[in-house]
């Protein structure tokens, strides 16, 4: 996994070959605690064709504003340099993985 931070945003995601799924979280977030084994577990699932980053909202507040981050924790999909989905909230792995595959394949 890769921290995104305003300084390589355009570089891991914008610029990516392949599609970015970027966690927006923080470390005082309960939600933000409980999605984080299941985003770890996607990115295994997804290696090779997904590339799966992380971003603390209070380290990077600018490209949170940026990206109308208003909720965390926040799923960002992104392919091709475009946002093509958002998932808001605790999700269950297996929902996850099904938009995952809807939007990168």
């Amino acid at each position: 996994m890769v921290e995104v931070n305003q300084e390589n945003f355009e570089k891991e995601v914008i610029k990516s070959q392949t599609p970015v799924l970027i966690d927006f979280w923080a470390p005082w977030c309960a939600p933000c605690k409980i999605m984080a084994p299941v985003v770890e577990e996607l990115a295994e699932d997804f290696k090779g064709t997904l590339k799966v980053a992380k971003t603390n909202v209070d380290e990077n507040p600018e490209l949170a504003t940026e990206l109308s981050i208003l909720n965390i924790p926040t799923l960002v999909i992104f392919k091709n340099g475009n946002e093509v989905s958002r998932i808001m909230g605790v999700n269950p792995k297996e929902a996850l993985a099904a938009k995952i595959k809807t939007c990168i394949f």
